[in-house]
Protein backbone atom coordinates (compact mmCIF):
# COMPACT_ATOMS: atom_id res chain seq x y z
CA UNK A 1 0.00 0.00 0.00
CA UNK A 2 2.34 2.54 0.66
CA UNK A 3 4.54 1.47 -2.60
CA UNK A 4 1.39 2.08 -4.08
CA UNK A 5 0.38 5.58 -2.24
CA UNK A 6 4.62 6.61 -3.35
CA UNK A 7 3.56 5.94 -6.95
CA UNK A 8 0.54 8.03 -7.17
CA UNK A 9 1.93 11.30 -5.45
CA UNK A 10 5.09 10.74 -7.99
CA UNK A 11 3.10 10.39 -10.29
CA UNK A 12 1.05 13.49 -9.19
CA UNK A 13 3.88 15.72 -8.80
CA UNK A 14 5.25 14.81 -12.16
CA UNK A 15 2.07 15.93 -14.22
CA UNK A 16 2.01 19.14 -12.30
CA UNK A 17 5.58 19.99 -12.76
CA UNK A 18 5.08 19.09 -16.15
CA UNK A 19 2.22 20.93 -16.75
CA UNK A 20 4.04 23.79 -14.67
CA UNK A 21 6.70 23.69 -17.02
CA UNK A 22 4.68 23.63 -20.23
CA UNK A 23 3.23 26.63 -19.25
CA UNK A 24 5.75 28.37 -18.01
CA UNK A 25 7.50 27.74 -21.81
CA UNK A 26 4.39 28.83 -23.93
CA UNK A 27 4.33 32.11 -21.60
CA UNK A 28 8.38 32.51 -22.45
CA UNK A 29 7.13 31.12 -26.26
CA UNK A 30 4.46 34.22 -26.14
CA UNK A 31 7.24 36.87 -24.74
CA UNK A 32 9.78 35.80 -26.89
CA UNK A 33 7.28 36.79 -29.88
CA UNK A 34 6.00 39.70 -28.67
CA UNK A 35 8.92 41.38 -27.50
CA UNK A 36 10.35 40.39 -31.11
CA UNK A 37 7.11 41.11 -32.79
CA UNK A 38 7.52 44.82 -30.68
CA UNK A 39 11.63 45.48 -31.39
CA UNK A 40 10.60 44.66 -35.26
CA UNK A 41 8.07 47.90 -35.51
CA UNK A 42 10.23 49.96 -33.57
CA UNK A 43 13.59 48.95 -35.92
CA UNK A 44 11.17 49.61 -38.89
CA UNK A 45 9.54 52.77 -37.86
CA UNK A 46 13.16 54.34 -36.84
CA UNK A 47 14.69 53.38 -40.11
CA UNK A 48 12.42 54.27 -43.19
CA UNK A 49 10.22 56.95 -41.48
CA UNK A 50 9.54 59.14 -44.01
CA UNK A 51 7.59 62.96 -44.39
CA UNK A 52 4.47 63.75 -46.85
CA UNK A 53 3.96 67.24 -48.05
CA UNK A 54 1.12 68.77 -49.38
CA UNK A 55 2.64 71.33 -51.88
CA UNK A 56 1.58 74.75 -50.98
CA UNK A 57 -0.21 73.81 -47.92
CA UNK A 58 -3.66 74.84 -47.95
CA UNK A 59 -3.21 76.83 -50.92
CA UNK A 60 -2.54 73.38 -53.35
CA UNK A 61 -0.88 73.44 -56.52
CA UNK A 62 -2.37 76.93 -58.57
CA UNK A 63 -1.09 80.27 -59.65
CA UNK A 64 0.52 82.29 -57.18
CA UNK A 65 3.40 84.86 -57.46
CA UNK A 66 6.35 82.95 -55.58
CA UNK A 67 4.64 81.31 -53.22
CA UNK A 68 6.15 78.10 -53.84
CA UNK A 69 9.46 78.99 -53.46
CA UNK A 70 8.91 80.20 -49.95
CA UNK A 71 6.88 76.65 -49.62
CA UNK A 72 10.05 75.15 -49.84
CA UNK A 73 12.42 76.90 -48.22
CA UNK A 74 11.01 76.31 -44.92
CA UNK A 75 11.95 72.27 -45.25
CA UNK A 76 14.26 70.38 -45.21
CA UNK A 77 13.47 66.81 -48.36
CA UNK A 78 14.69 63.99 -48.25
CA UNK A 79 15.17 60.64 -50.33
CA UNK A 80 11.68 58.79 -49.69
CA UNK A 81 9.64 61.85 -48.83
CA UNK A 82 6.77 62.62 -50.93
CA UNK A 83 5.09 65.48 -52.26
CA UNK A 84 1.20 65.79 -52.92
CA UNK A 85 0.09 68.14 -55.28
CA UNK A 86 -3.64 68.45 -55.25
CA UNK A 87 -5.18 71.06 -58.05
CA UNK A 88 -7.92 71.14 -60.74
CA UNK A 89 -7.12 68.81 -63.57
CA UNK A 90 -9.12 70.65 -65.91
CA UNK A 91 -6.85 73.69 -65.51
CA UNK A 92 -3.64 72.06 -64.65
CA UNK A 93 -0.83 69.44 -64.45
CA UNK A 94 2.76 68.94 -62.71
CA UNK A 95 4.97 68.57 -65.12
CA UNK A 96 8.45 67.47 -64.27
CA UNK A 97 11.43 68.99 -65.77
CA UNK A 98 14.90 67.78 -66.08
CA UNK A 99 17.02 71.06 -65.12
CA UNK A 100 17.25 74.75 -64.29
CA UNK A 101 16.86 76.10 -67.67
CA UNK A 102 13.79 74.05 -68.84
CA UNK A 103 12.58 75.42 -65.20
CA UNK A 104 13.51 79.34 -65.57
CA UNK A 105 11.85 78.95 -69.24
CA UNK A 106 8.87 77.42 -68.63
CA UNK A 107 9.49 74.79 -70.75
CA UNK A 108 7.79 71.61 -70.76
CA UNK A 109 8.19 70.04 -74.36
CA UNK A 110 10.74 67.54 -72.96
CA UNK A 111 9.58 65.92 -69.46
CA UNK A 112 10.88 63.73 -67.59
CA UNK A 113 7.46 62.62 -66.39
CA UNK A 114 3.66 64.73 -66.46
CA UNK A 115 1.03 63.90 -63.95
CA UNK A 116 -2.40 65.28 -64.20
CA UNK A 117 -4.91 63.17 -61.74
CA UNK A 118 -5.34 66.48 -59.66
CA UNK A 119 -4.25 64.28 -57.00
CA UNK A 120 -0.30 63.52 -57.72
CA UNK A 121 2.11 61.91 -55.09
CA UNK A 122 5.69 62.25 -56.08
CA UNK A 123 8.42 59.99 -54.28
CA UNK A 124 12.20 61.16 -53.96
CA UNK A 125 13.95 58.18 -55.13
CA UNK A 126 17.56 60.41 -55.26
CA UNK A 127 18.87 63.45 -53.98
CA UNK A 128 19.85 66.79 -55.86
CA UNK A 129 17.94 69.46 -57.25
CA UNK A 130 14.13 68.18 -58.76
CA UNK A 131 12.36 70.75 -60.81
CA UNK A 132 8.64 70.73 -61.06
CA UNK A 133 6.24 73.24 -63.45
CA UNK A 134 2.52 73.43 -65.00
CA UNK A 135 2.35 72.79 -68.30
CA UNK A 136 -0.19 76.19 -68.21
CA UNK A 137 2.69 78.36 -70.06
CA UNK A 138 0.95 81.32 -68.10
CA UNK A 139 0.35 80.01 -65.33
CA UNK A 140 4.00 78.77 -64.79
CA UNK A 141 4.81 82.60 -65.95
CA UNK A 142 2.73 83.83 -63.08
CA UNK A 143 4.51 81.52 -60.47
CA UNK A 144 3.21 77.99 -59.99
CA UNK A 145 6.45 76.43 -60.39
CA UNK A 146 8.19 74.32 -57.72
CA UNK A 147 12.37 73.61 -57.26
CA UNK A 148 13.18 71.46 -54.46
CA UNK A 149 16.55 70.63 -53.03
CA UNK A 150 16.63 66.96 -52.09
CA UNK A 151 19.60 65.25 -49.33
CA UNK A 152 20.17 61.84 -48.56
CA UNK A 153 19.45 61.31 -44.74
CA UNK A 154 22.08 58.93 -43.19
CA UNK A 155 19.48 57.67 -40.53
CA UNK A 156 17.11 55.89 -43.42
CA UNK A 157 19.62 55.33 -46.34
CA UNK A 158 17.76 54.15 -49.57
CA UNK A 159 19.56 51.74 -52.10
CA UNK A 160 20.14 52.58 -55.44
CA UNK A 161 17.61 50.97 -57.97
CA UNK A 162 16.39 48.50 -58.57
CA UNK A 163 16.36 47.43 -55.14
CA UNK A 164 13.42 47.94 -53.34
CA UNK A 165 12.18 51.30 -51.73
CA UNK A 166 12.53 51.84 -47.77
CA UNK A 167 9.20 52.91 -48.05
CA UNK A 168 8.31 49.28 -48.83
CA UNK A 169 10.77 47.16 -47.22
CA UNK A 170 9.16 43.68 -48.94
CA UNK A 171 8.86 45.04 -52.47
CA UNK A 172 10.16 44.15 -55.64
CA UNK A 173 11.27 45.62 -58.67
CA UNK A 174 10.88 44.19 -62.23
CA UNK A 175 12.31 44.55 -65.34
CA UNK A 176 9.43 44.76 -67.64
CA UNK A 177 9.92 42.23 -70.26
CA UNK A 178 13.11 40.53 -68.51
CA UNK A 179 16.02 40.77 -70.58
CA UNK A 180 14.08 41.89 -73.54
CA UNK A 181 13.32 45.27 -71.79
CA UNK A 182 10.00 47.25 -73.46
CA UNK A 183 10.44 47.41 -77.42
CA UNK A 184 8.02 45.69 -80.15
CA UNK A 185 8.10 42.13 -79.69
CA UNK A 186 4.76 39.57 -80.64
CA UNK A 187 1.09 40.87 -79.81
CA UNK A 188 1.09 38.48 -76.45
CA UNK A 189 4.84 39.25 -74.84
CA UNK A 190 3.81 41.57 -72.05
CA UNK A 191 0.69 39.80 -71.29
CA UNK A 192 2.16 36.56 -71.07
CA UNK A 193 5.13 38.20 -68.77
CA UNK A 194 2.62 39.53 -66.48
CA UNK A 195 0.52 37.08 -66.06
CA UNK A 196 3.28 34.89 -64.60
CA UNK A 197 3.83 37.28 -61.95
CA UNK A 198 2.13 38.34 -58.58
CA UNK A 199 2.37 42.38 -57.90
CA UNK A 200 1.62 44.19 -54.97
CA UNK A 201 1.18 47.70 -53.62
CA UNK A 202 5.01 49.05 -53.79
CA UNK A 203 6.20 47.28 -56.03
CA UNK A 204 7.81 48.98 -58.94
CA UNK A 205 8.24 48.50 -62.61
CA UNK A 206 11.48 49.69 -64.44
CA UNK A 207 10.91 49.98 -68.00
CA UNK A 208 14.24 49.90 -70.29
CA UNK A 209 14.01 51.06 -73.82
CA UNK A 210 15.48 53.78 -76.85
CA UNK A 211 14.22 56.54 -75.47
CA UNK A 212 14.75 57.77 -79.02
CA UNK A 213 12.40 55.38 -80.05
CA UNK A 214 10.03 54.96 -77.33
CA UNK A 215 8.11 56.17 -74.35
CA UNK A 216 5.98 54.91 -71.77
CA UNK A 217 2.43 56.22 -70.77
CA UNK A 218 0.19 55.41 -67.73
CA UNK A 219 -3.42 55.84 -68.86
CA UNK A 220 -6.62 55.74 -67.55
CA UNK A 221 -8.87 52.61 -68.36
CA UNK A 222 -9.41 49.32 -70.58
CA UNK A 223 -11.34 51.10 -73.26
CA UNK A 224 -7.79 53.53 -73.59
CA UNK A 225 -5.66 50.30 -73.43
CA UNK A 226 -7.37 48.18 -75.85
CA UNK A 227 -7.58 50.97 -78.76
CA UNK A 228 -4.32 52.55 -77.63
CA UNK A 229 -5.26 55.97 -77.23
CA UNK A 230 -2.70 57.85 -75.44
CA UNK A 231 -4.48 61.78 -75.54
CA UNK A 232 -5.04 61.74 -71.89
CA UNK A 233 -2.21 60.01 -70.12
CA UNK A 234 -1.88 59.68 -66.24
CA UNK A 235 1.70 60.19 -67.05
CA UNK A 236 4.54 60.15 -69.20
CA UNK A 237 7.63 58.87 -68.76
CA UNK A 238 10.26 59.04 -71.58
CA UNK A 239 14.16 58.66 -69.90
CA UNK A 240 14.58 55.34 -71.28
CA UNK A 241 15.11 54.05 -68.21
CA UNK A 242 12.07 54.86 -66.10
CA UNK A 243 11.27 53.59 -62.34
CA UNK A 244 7.42 53.09 -61.87
CA UNK A 245 5.99 52.57 -58.13
CA UNK A 246 2.40 50.48 -58.22
CA UNK A 247 1.42 53.18 -55.20
CA UNK A 248 -2.52 51.79 -55.35
CA UNK A 249 -4.52 47.88 -55.54
CA UNK A 250 -6.41 47.48 -58.67
CA UNK A 251 -5.22 47.47 -62.62
CA UNK A 252 -2.67 49.72 -64.33
CA UNK A 253 -2.12 50.56 -67.60
CA UNK A 254 1.17 51.14 -69.91
CA UNK A 255 1.46 51.73 -73.40
CA UNK A 256 3.66 53.38 -76.19
CA UNK A 257 2.04 56.15 -77.31
CA UNK A 258 4.69 56.02 -80.63
CA UNK A 259 2.64 55.27 -83.74
CA UNK A 260 1.90 51.81 -84.52
CA UNK A 261 3.47 50.21 -81.68
CA UNK A 262 1.20 49.74 -79.13
CA UNK A 263 -1.06 48.04 -82.01
CA UNK A 264 1.89 45.66 -82.21
CA UNK A 265 1.81 44.87 -78.86
CA UNK A 266 4.30 47.16 -77.11
CA UNK A 267 1.32 47.38 -74.01
CA UNK A 268 1.11 46.13 -70.54
CA UNK A 269 -1.47 45.32 -68.17
CA UNK A 270 -0.79 44.62 -64.78
CA UNK A 271 -3.17 43.75 -61.87
CA UNK A 272 -2.12 44.89 -58.02
CA UNK A 273 -3.08 43.28 -55.37
CA UNK A 274 -2.92 45.05 -52.22
CA UNK A 275 0.54 45.28 -49.48
CA UNK A 276 -0.25 42.79 -46.86
CA UNK A 277 2.93 42.17 -45.29
CA UNK A 278 3.96 43.60 -41.45
CA UNK A 279 3.51 47.65 -41.76
CA UNK A 280 6.70 48.67 -42.99
CA UNK A 281 6.87 52.66 -42.48
CA UNK A 282 5.63 55.81 -40.54
CA UNK A 283 4.84 58.46 -43.10
CA UNK A 284 4.31 61.46 -41.44
CA UNK A 285 2.24 63.83 -43.18
CA UNK A 286 2.51 67.73 -43.11
CA UNK A 287 -0.08 69.84 -44.56
CA UNK A 288 0.12 72.99 -42.94
CA UNK A 289 3.47 75.10 -42.65
CA UNK A 290 6.16 72.34 -41.35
Amino acid sequence: LFHLSSLFFFVYTFESYMATTTTTKKINTMLFGFVLVITTFTFLLGSCSATIYKVGDSDGWTAKDDVYNSWAERKEFHVGDSLVFEYDRNLNDVTQVSGALEYQFCDSFSPKAVYNTGHDVVTFTEPGFHYFITSNHAHCESGQRLDVLVVQDPSRPIPPPPPQSNNFPFAKTYKVGGSKGWKVYDSDFYHTWSEEKQFHVGDRLLFEYNNEANDVLEINGHLEFESCDPTSPVAVHKTGHDLVRLTKPGVHYFISSKTGHCAAGLKLRVVVAPNLTFPSCHLLTVSQGG
